[in-house]
Order: structure tokens, then C-alpha cells, then sequence
């Protein structure tokens, strides 16, 4: 019996990853089912690709060799398939893009007109503040900071100069005096991020050429930008926000900005993919309406 893609693709995610729970993960099954699949495809084809442990998978010497061999045929076939796909005529399938939930609110003008323009593809649009490996994760793009991408990525800028913004509400204002430097931080309640990685973000300010990062205090810590701008706009202390969030209450008059002569601006956000000579027809179309939308010939809704 002929072997299938899918076992193949099983074969060498187990190999690259070195474990059955994160090729599982990877490839969206159980591990059950995976390691049945490995085991019978072993038994198959009468070789032992694998030693198991309950601690760890390597691969046998006959397994070293098989991957080997396997691997180019495996890239040549996606080649070959992300060519055929790339000469569609009208873009159709699934298109996944891996974002913060901030930065999917800025693309949200280049996704609502994507999915007008192509109803026949399936936009997947997963908000996630960690950074992933979007190959490894499945993704065919990424939204990131540009000083953020993997330096293996081709990236495509999405939008303006961003900047960070400290922020309190006129009420805050009323009881607390406007810091005048970083270091008047110290004497105010400030809401404090969350990172993806658990740990708690330091403020970052830079004047003069000078950048350093203060460590701040206060009642709240949040993961997620939005929560602290309510948190901001309730008046329970200051905020560190991206400015493009911020600015519509700031010119409300509902948020004070200060300290921005030490926020000053940087490159913003950037659609991200592999490099590859055929793109995906989903992901083609993409990129396309991106540089439409930056050169001004689409008007933005």
C-alpha cells in the first residue's frame, strides 16, 4: 500500500519536533492518533523509525535516513501545490493570519474589504498576544511591529508610525499633578501590563537618543490593552498605551496624554509570510490589496 502525504507529513513533524504532544498540537490531532499513525505507517513499511521513552522521541538511524531523503520530496510537492494554488483564478480555501487583538482592530479596514472582495476564501483570523512560529503553527501570515519580524520573513508594512502614549482621565488629573518626567512616575498609581510571557512590562521612553525603561506601581495589572484603557478611562491610575487606541478619547477630551516629548515614534505594524516563490492565491490577493490600500487607490471605510 502506497503511503499518503499525510502520513509522510506526520512522519517528519514527529522528527522535527522531537515530541508526539507538540507534533500532535502542530498538526491538530490527539496524540493517541498520532502515534498510532507513526506506528502503523513503522509497521507498514517494516522499519522502526523511532525510539520512544516516555521522556523523550529520537530518531533511529534508519529514521535519520528516511527524513533525509524524504524532506525535499515533501518541500518540492508544497512547492509544487502553492504554485498551482498562486494561478487561481479567484482566490478560494482558507487564508490564516495570526495577530495581537490590537493590531487585527488596525487591519480590521483590510479584512472587512478582504471579505467583501473575496467571499470565497475563509479569513482566519487568530488574536494572540504571544509571538508564534507561524510556520511551525500553521499560519500563512503574521501581524507584527515591525521591529518584531523574524529577520527569515518577508514583510510588508501595514500602516503609519506608531508611537506609545501615557495617558489618566481628566478626573485623575484633578487629584494627581501631570508627571513632567519618567521618573515622577514613582508617585502616581499606574496600571501595569501583563506580557504574553507572564512576566510584568516596564514603560519604555527615550529622549535625546537616550532609551531606558521604568519600572511602575500601582492597583491594576492587565493583559490586554484594551482592559487598561477602560481602566484609564475609570480614572484608577495611568495607562501606557498605543496611541493609535488611545487617540480617539484623547481628542474627546475623555484622556489626557503626557510625557509624549519622551514617547517618540516608530516603524509600525507589518504583514508578515515566508518567503516562497509561489504564494497562495489567498494570501497573494492579501498582500495585493495591502499596497492598494497604502498607495491610497482604495479609500478606506
Amino acid at each position: 500500500m502506497k503511503s499518503g502525504l499525510a502520513e509522510l507529513t506526520a512522519v517528519l513533524t514527529v522528527a522535527q519536533q522531537r515530541n508526539f504532544r507538540a507534533a500532535a498540537g502542530d498538526l491538530g490531532m490527539s496524540r493517541s492518533a498520532l502515534s498510532h499513525a507513526v506506528s502503523t505507517f513503522e509497521q507498514r513499511i517494516g522499519v522502526r523509525l523511532f525510539h520512544r521513552t516516555t521522556r523523550s522521541v529520537s530518531l533511529t538511524q534508519a529514521g535519520e535516513q528516511f527524513v533525509a531523503s524524504v524532506s525535499p520530496a515533501l518541500r518540492q510537492i508544497d512547492d509544487a501545490l502553492a504554485a498551482a494554488a498562486s494561478r487561481q483564478v479567484t482566490p478560494a480555501g482558507a487564508l490564516r493570519i495570526h495577530a495581537s487583538v490590537t493590531a487585527a482592530l488596525q487591519l480590521w479596514p483590510i479584512f472587512e474589504e478582504y471579505t467583501r472582495r473575496y467571499p470565497t476564501v475563509h479569513l482566519d483570523v487568530a488574536t494572540d498576544g504571544r509571538f508564534v512560529d507561524i510556520v511551525r503553527k500553521g499560519f500563512d501570515a503574521g501581524v507584527r511591529l515591525a521591529e518584531s519580524v523574524p529577520k527569515d520573513m518577508i514583510a510588508i508594512p501595514v500602516g503609519p508610525r506608531q508611537s506609545f502614549a501615557v495617558v489618566g482621565s481628566v478626573g485623575y488629573f484633578r487629584k494627581y499633578p501631570k508627571p513632567k518626567s519618567p521618573a515622577d512616575l514613582k508617585s502616581h498609581p499606574c496600571i501595569r501590563m501583563r506580557l504574553p510571557n507572564g512576566s510584568v512590562g516596564r514603560w519604555e521612553f527615550e529622549r535625546r537618543g537616550e532609551r531606558f525603561l521604568v519600572d511602575v506601581d500601582g492597583p491594576l495589572t492587565l493583559d490586554e490593552s484594551i482592559l487598561r484603557h477602560q481602566a484609564a478611562l475609570a480614572g484608577l491610575g495611568l495607562a501606557y498605551l498605543n496611541l493609535w487606541g488611545a487617540q480617539p478619547d484623547i481628542k474627546k477630551n475623555r484622556l489626557v496624554r503626557v510625557l509624549d516629548e519622551w514617547t517618540p515614534s516608530f516603524e509600525g505594524l507589518c504583514l508578515y509570510y515566508p518567503g516562497r516563490r509561489h504564494l497562495p492565491a489567498p494570501l497573494r490577493a492579501l498582500v495585493d490589496l495591502v499596497k492598494e490600500m497604502r498607495s491610497g487607490k482604495l479609500r478606506e471605510q
